[in-house]
């Protein structure tokens, strides 16, 4: 009887561990949806599961945290430089440096995408909520699970800001806050060749 609860048990353990990482299906949250609306967020873009470019943005598939659709990394940036922001609403280095994100994505709009990223953050209607009062009109994604801290992005903590060119492919990262609306100029004229 004891070999057969411990069999059992140690079933259930190897059949959990199969599902961890997974991508769950996008959740039909009508008021969530209206709220990323009316914070005046633009809608998540439409980027079905694209093979990587070497050196680029994964395959990795995330939900909108408006909930009810999802975006394949590796389709997101071809044809115009990217910026990608991780960050949660509870981290204060992310609040801190949000002026600086605004003000230059409004400033080469047109000419550079931006995209938020929520992770870990087990509050997405205070994210939402953050997003707004931070004036944040570029779209957002979310990361539960910290899907992005593996493997080729290995973002290491919150904040967390990837540089990626035209072609997809990464061409620098800055960790941790960033200081100032002219360190992040600074990045997109260095490394993507856009002036603010």
């Amino acid at each position: 009887m004891r070999r057969r609860l411990m069999a059992g048990v140690a079933a259930l353990v190897l059949l959990a561990g199969c599902t961890t990482g997974a991508t769950t299906e996008p959740e039909d949250n009508p008021e969530r949806q209206q709220a990323y609306q009316a914070a005046g967020i633009d809608p998540c873009p439409e980027a079905p599961p694209t093979a990587a470019v070497e050196g680029g943005l994964p395959e990795l598939t995330l939900q909108c945290l408006s909930t009810g659709s999802e975006s394949t990394l590796s389709g997101l940036a071809k044809g115009r430089p990217m910026v990608i922001n991780f960050w949660a609403q509870w981290c204060g280095p992310c609040r801190a440096e949000a002026p600086f994100l605004k003000s230059v994505s409004e400033k080469t709009a047109g000419r550079v995408n931006f995209l938020g990223i929520d992770t870990v953050d087990p509050q997405p209607d205070l994210a939402i909520e953050f997003a707004r009062v931070a004036g944040w009109t570029y779209p957002q994604l979310t990361d539960p699970d910290k899907h992005s801290y593996g493997p080729p992005l290995n973002v290491p903590g919150l904040p967390h800001t990837i540089f990626v060119d035209a072609e997809g492919r990464i061409v620098g990262q800055h960790v941790g806050q960033i200081a100032s609306e002219e360190e992040l100029d600074g990045y997109l004229r260095d490394l993507l060749g856009v002036d603010g």
